[in-house]
């Protein structure tokens, strides 16, 4: 590589997770997400990953070996990226990542033995930012986003809260290119739970395209009608994210543009505030015609 090119260490962390997010980023299609991994994502700067379970060649203490020398040698300067929820219930025995002297190492230990040193923290998915699924009632394994545990843990890495379940890959390689551009992002430019507000600004509701059913008083009565998806269960008048005009699969289409409705996953209250999900779980009234 050009030696004129800084290199990122990344160091990927995952924890309670399904796996889907890093699916999902894995999608990406411009840039490709070889082209994230390979090339520079920003002139003169390119992402080195060093570890990540899923996708990289190596396994066992070796793996773990690469991931730790990162974090002596690069202090300060590497990214720490974590996806899942992290299970602190009885000490974190619901989940390890490696071994230290043929003993398992807790999530909750790594992410607070990477995040410390981290230059800054990117969380990825709803599980990662705000608990998600696992961190569903009645939650018997303790599960916990990033920032939580680090405000109880005392640590005070930035965490930027990349939420979504799965997040659009273009929210992830935004922030991303973000960062390298112009560095940590500075606290105006996120919302009120970390969420960059590039991606995460604007409700849903506002930019939906059934909001004129909902103006009209015309809503579905089942999936399939025209009409609003508000008494069907959608949460597009409580969630904030940017799916009506960036749109997914290529832009392709979306939830509520395949007859689905919103299910608010970017939200620190999913799922079990938003839940049932196809039951109108909140009160709002459409603007008066009068």
């Amino acid at each position: 590589m050009d030696g004129k090119v800084k290199e990122i260490p990344v160091v990927w962390l995952q924890c309670s997770t399904c796996t889907g997010c890093l699916i999902s980023i894995l999608n990406t299609v411009s840039p490709t997400i070889k082209n994230v991994l390979i090339d520079p994502v920003v002139p003169g700067k390119h992402v080195s990953l060093r570890f990540n379970a899923t996708v990289m060649a190596g396994a066992g203490d070796l793996a773990m070996e690469a991931a730790e020398e990162t974090a002596r040698k690069e202090k300060g300067g590497y990214l720490l990226l974590v996806d899942g929820g992290i299970p602190t219930a009885a000490n974190g025995v619901y989940g390890s990542i490696g071994e230290r002297g043929h003993q398992p190492v807790s999530m909750v230990d790594r992410v607070i033995e990477f995040g410390k040193d981290a230059l800054g923290v990117i969380a990825v998915g709803t599980c990662a930012t705000f608990g998600g699924i696992p961190a569903a009632a009645p939650n018997p394994t303790g599960c916990v986003g990033v920032k939580d545990l680090f405000e109880s843990r005392g640590v005070k890495t930035p965490v930027i809260n990349v939420a979504g379940c799965p997040p659009h890959p273009d929210w992830f390689v935004g922030t991303v290119a973000s960062v390298l551009l112009f560095g940590l992002p500075k606290p105006e430019q996120l919302d009120d739970f970390g969420r960059p507000l590039a991606f995460y600004g604007k409700l849903i509701h506002e930019n939906c395209q059934r909001r004129a059913y909902f103006d009209e008083g015309k809503f579905a009565k089942k999936h399939g009608d025209p009409g609003c998806l508000y008494e069907l269960g959608c949460k597009g008048p409580v969630t904030y994210a940017d799916c009506p005009t960036r749109l997914w699969n290529t832009g392709v289409n979306w939830c509520v543009g395949s007859g689905g409705g919103c299910h608010g996953c970017v939200q620190p209250e999913f799922p079990d505030l938003l839940s049932p999900l196809y039951v109108k779980t909140i009160e709002i009234q459409p603007p008066s015609k009068g």
